[in-house]
């Protein structure tokens, strides 16, 4: 294909075609959108000659969408969620300390999948290290809590610097799919004693956005929570304002209500008699 067979209508009828025939979310459509345009400017520098044809692509808008709120896990499910593992097994120990982890730092699952024993540090200033998108590395604090469960967690677990920290059964890291099936495994458990689990589909980012809001319960400023996150944008962060309801409980308790009076508004005579005048 050449540069003048991509035009703008070819575009639009592609990115419909994602939305109606293959079921994509405005989101992906989106996203696909996201990278015809870096495509394009890429062309724009080497194909002047096409520039009026490039520029009518660069002209085709995302797709605005509803944006829902985030879920979270509130504390009891929390309990419920990480007293769901097995703890007499193997396996439902390193589920356990993976869960734990998960809530606690709120990782993305491709960061918890890649991390290995020498990623954490549970001495003096315990943290976990972890590269995150755009090849950013950050360090995460560990809560005493945490720290005890991961200290349980790796008197048992065995290997080099190099090993995978929650490993299958022959040693090699578990998969975004794997870990995705196991909290799904345990959700489904939890929700025996914690029926409000029935209403939510909890993913890992479930997890994530669990930290997140815990974090701002606690009183902690959007940006340390997007440096925590590893958020390139302070605005994707802003979300979280938005999912509790009770922080805006909170907000409106601190304020004074205005002194109004109930009741229909009665103009008086010289009102009504300089609007007859009119």
């Amino acid at each position: 294909m050449q540069i003048e067979d991509l035009d703008a209508p070819l575009i639009g009828a592609f990115l419909d075609h994602l939305e109606d025939q293959r079921a994509n979310s405005v989101r992906s459509r989106n996203t696909r959108l996201a990278a015809i345009h870096s495509l394009f400017r890429f062309a724009a520098l080497r194909h002047p000659e096409h520039a009026d044809q490039i520029a009518r692509v660069l002209a085709i808008p995302a797709k605005r969408y509803d944006r829902a709120l985030v879920c979270f896990l509130t504390p009891a499910e929390v309990d419920a969620l990480l007293a769901a593992p097995d703890r007499s097994t193997w396996r439902g120990r390193r589920d356990h300390a993976l869960l734990a982890l998960a809530i606690q730092t709120g990782l993305r699952v491709s960061e918890l999948a890649s991390l290995t024993t020498a990623d954490l540090h549970l001495d003096h200033g315990p943290h976990v290290r972890c590269h995150g998108k755009g090849r950013k590395e950050r360090a995460t604090p560990l809560t005493s809590q945490t720290v005890a469960v991961m200290r349980t967690w790796m008197r048992e677990r065995t290997g080099s610097a190099t090993d995978p920290l929650f490993p299958t059964r022959q040693g090699h890291p578990l998969s975004v799919d794997a870990i995705q099936w196991l909290l799904a495994k345990h959700v489904n458990t939890a929700k025996d004693c914690c029926p409000s689990l029935r209403g939510k589909h909890v993913s890992p980012h479930v997890l994530r956005h669990t930290c997140a809001v815990n974090l701002l319960r606690a009183g902690v400023d959007i940006a340390t929570i997007a440096l925590w996150l590893g958020h390139a944008d302070i605005r994707t962060t802003q979300i979280y304002l938005h999912a509790d309801l009770a922080l805006k409980e909170r907000a409106l308790a601190r304020t004074t209500p205005p002194n109004i009076a109930p009741g229909r508004y009665r103009p008086p005579d010289t009102l009504l008699a300089f609007l007859e005048q009119l």
